[in-house]
C-alpha cells in the first residue's frame, strides 16, 4: 500500500470518528439540557376530573370537518404497550370470550418442566400462549414458566384467540388443542377441552366487535404559511405539558402504569430523538388517542384537545384536520360523542376501555 493510500485510509478513519464524536457530543448535550424537563413528574390525565378548570367546556369536540378519526380492523393500527405493563396477574384475566383454555388435571403434582412438549412451541401459534399452575397450598392459578420449580396441581394452558392482528385460524386453534392434548396424554392427565368450533365462531365475532370500536382519533397541528416548527420548541412545549419522549420517537403522556394517554408525533416520518432534535424543523405535528386502550377515553379527549390549544399557542400553530380544514367547535362535538359511543358500546360488552382486558384485545 503507497504512504497516498495509507494517508487517505487514515484521513477517513478520522472523518468517521469525528462524526460519530460529534452526534455523541449532541446527544449528550440535548439529554442534559431537556431531560429533567422530559421525566418531569405531572398529574396524571387519566383521573383528570371533567369539571377541572383546565378542561376543555362541555360544548367539544366532525367527522369530516374536525379531526380525523380512523377505524381500523383490530389488525391495523396502534400505538403500543402490552398488559405486561400492569402489575394484575394475566392468569386471573383469562377468559372464555377471549381464550381457548384447556385445564390439565394431574394425578400427582408436578413441575412446569413436564409441559415439555410445550416451551418451545409457545411461539408456533401467532397468539400470546398463557401457562398458569393451580398451586397446592392456597389453591390459585399463578402464572407457571419452564424453568420453576414449583409443584402444581394442574394447569391452565391458554391461548389468546384475537388481538389487532386478527383472529386465530382454526387451523391454528386445532393444532394448539392437539399439542396440549398430546402432553396430557404423555403425562396421563385428564382434561377439560372447550369445543373448538365453537370457540372460533366466538373468537370471530369478538374479532368482529373488536374492529368496530377499534378507533383512533388524531388532531394536526400545523404553521402558517411556510413556516416550520423547529423540534427543540415542540419537545420544550411536550416536556411543559407532562409529555415524555419514547423509544418510538413520539412524546407521550403516560398515566401511573406508565402506559400512553395520548401521543404527540411528527406528521412526516422522521421521529423525534434527542441527538436530532436541533438539526430539524417539521411543517406539523399530529396528536393521537387510541380509544380502546384507555380509561375515560372522553375525559382523555378532553385533555388531549386542552394539549392540543396550549400547544397551538405555543407554537403559533393552527388545530386543524387532515385536510388542513380549521377544526370547528361543533366538529369536536360529534367526535366526543361517537368516541363516547365506542366507550358505551365497549362497557356493554364487559371490555372497559384502558382495562387490562382491553389493553390485551387491543395490543
Amino acid at each position: 500500500m503507497s504512504e497516498l493510500q495509507i494517508s487517505l485510509l487514515v484521513i477517513g478513519v478520522g472523518a468517521i470518528v469525528a462524526v460519530y464524536a460529534f452526534g455523541w457530543w449532541q446527544q449528550r448535550r440535548y439529554r442534559r439540557k431537556f431531560g429533567t424537563a422530559f421525566k418531569a413528574g405531572h398529574a396524571d390525565a387519566l383521573y383528570q376530573d371533567s369539571n377541572d378548570s383546565q378542561a376543555i367546556p362541555a360544548q367539544q369536540p366532525v367527522l369530516d370537518e374536525a379531526i380525523s378519526v380512523t377505524d381500523t380492523a383490530i389488525g391495523d393500527s396502534g400505538l403500543d404497550t402490552s398488559s405486561a405493563a400492569l402489575s394484575i396477574d394475566l392468569c386471573e384475566l383469562l377468559d372464555a370470550r377471549s381464550d381457548f383454555i384447556v385445564e390439565l388435571h394431574l394425578d400427582e403434582p408436578g413441575p412446569p418442566a413436564v409441559l415439555n412438549g410445550l416451551w418451545f412451541r409457545k411461539f408456533d401459534f401467532g397468539k400470546p400462549v398463557q401457562v398458569c399452575g393451580l398451586t397446592l397450598g392456597t389453591k390459585k392459578w399463578e402464572r407457571a414458566i419452564s424453568e420453576g420449580h414449583t409443584l402444581y396441581a394442574g394447569f391452565r394452558i391458554a391461548l389468546q384467540l384475537v388481538d389487532r392482528g386478527g383472529v386465530v385460524s382454526e387451523a391454528k386453534l386445532a393444532d394448539f388443542r392437539d399439542l396440549v392434548l398430546g402432553i396430557a396424554k404423555h403425562i396421563k392427565a385428564d382434561t377439560t377441552v372447550p369445543d373448538l368450533k365453537k370457540s372460533h365462531h366466538q373468537a370471530v365475532e369478538l374479532d368482529a366487535f373488536c374492529a368496530d370500536v377499534d378507533q383512533m382519533v388524531g388532531v394536526n397541528l400545523v404553521s402558517a404559511g411556510e413556516r416550520f416548527i423547529r423540534a427543540t420548541n415542540i419537545a420544550q412545549s411536550a416536556a411543559f405539558h407532562g409529555m415524555t419522549l419514547e423509544a418510538d420517537g413520539a412524546f407521550h403522556l403516560l398515566n401511573v402504569h406508565g402506559q400512553s394517554v395520548f401521543s404527540l408525533s411528527n406528521q412526516n416520518s422522521v421521529p423525534f430523538q434527542y441527538h436530532t432534535l436541533e438539526t430539524f424543523s417539521t411543517a406539523g405535528i399530529t396528536l393521537l388517542l387510541d380509544v380502546p386502550r384507555v380509561e375515560n377515553p372522553c375525559i382523555q379527549f378532553d385533555q388531549m384537545m386542552h394539549v392540543a390549544r396550549e400547544l397551538a399557542k405555543e407554537l403559533r400553530a393552527t388545530v386543524v384536520d387532515d385536510h388542513r380544514v380549521v377544526l370547528s367547535d361543533n366538529g369536536l362535538a360529534l367526535i366526543r360523542a361517537r368516541i363516547a359511543g365506542v366507550e358505551a358500546k365497549m362497557s356493554d360488552h364487559g371490555f372497559e376501555p384502558g382495562s387490562a382486558q382491553a389493553l390485551r384485545l387491543f395490543s
